[in-house]
């Protein structure tokens, strides 16, 4: 089972995905769509406020901060890891929790990185947000670096997060049922 929908000017059928007896998500996946994601990061950008960087969680999000980026002529953009790196030093952290992720989790940006963001406007870029967790532990890793955060955007908001004021996103993605009828 599928659920068809049209995200920036795009069609795609979203596999249905049970996640429990009571719930059941439609998976997205941008990964490997070049179309898809570069009419998102189109769309995003005609609506992005006015920023230095972005920054977006690991991993689905990349394709999609790099093509905003590329549009955009932005020379940088910055990835808060899910583990650490040999490379890393002076590391940040923050604790993740997402419902797309089995366990608990955590962020990490390199101390080099964060020396550039601080004192910089950054604007957090996610492929979905739905319980917010990797967007708090985003915020909470540019907060602890001293980065402005001007805005937070997604391509699609999942759920209750459709209903927050603090994000910018492209379509709303409903929950379903464990048989699969939309949620209210």
């Amino acid at each position: 089972m599928d659920y068809t929908m049209t995200i920036a000017g795009v069609e795609r059928n979203l596999p249905m995905c049970k996640l429990n007896d009571n719930l059941t998500i439609a998976g997205f996946v941008i990964l490997g769509d070049v179309e898809l994601t570069c009419a998102c990061a189109k769309a995003l950008l005609e609506r992005a406020p006015e920023y230095d960087y972005m920054i977006a969680p690991e991993a689905k999000s990349i394709p999609l901060i790099h093509e905003m980026a590329r549009q955009s002529g932005q020379g940088k953009y910055f990835v808060a890891r899910k583990k650490k790196k040999a490379y890393m030093r002076d590391v940040f952290e923050a604790y993740d929790k997402s419902i797309t992720t089995e366990g608990d989790q955590r962020l990490y940006l390199d101390g080099a990185d964060a020396e550039q963001l601080k004192g910089k406007k950054v604007l957090i870029i996610d492929d979905v947000i739905s319980t917010g967790g990797s967007l708090a532990a985003v915020e909470n890793l540019v907060n602890q670096i001293g980065g402005i955060i001007v805005g937070k955007m997604a391509i699609l908001a999942e759920g209750d997060a459709a209903k927050r004021d603090d994000i910018s996103f492209l379509e709303r993605l409903p929950l379903f049922d464990a048989d699969g009828n939309e949620l209210a």
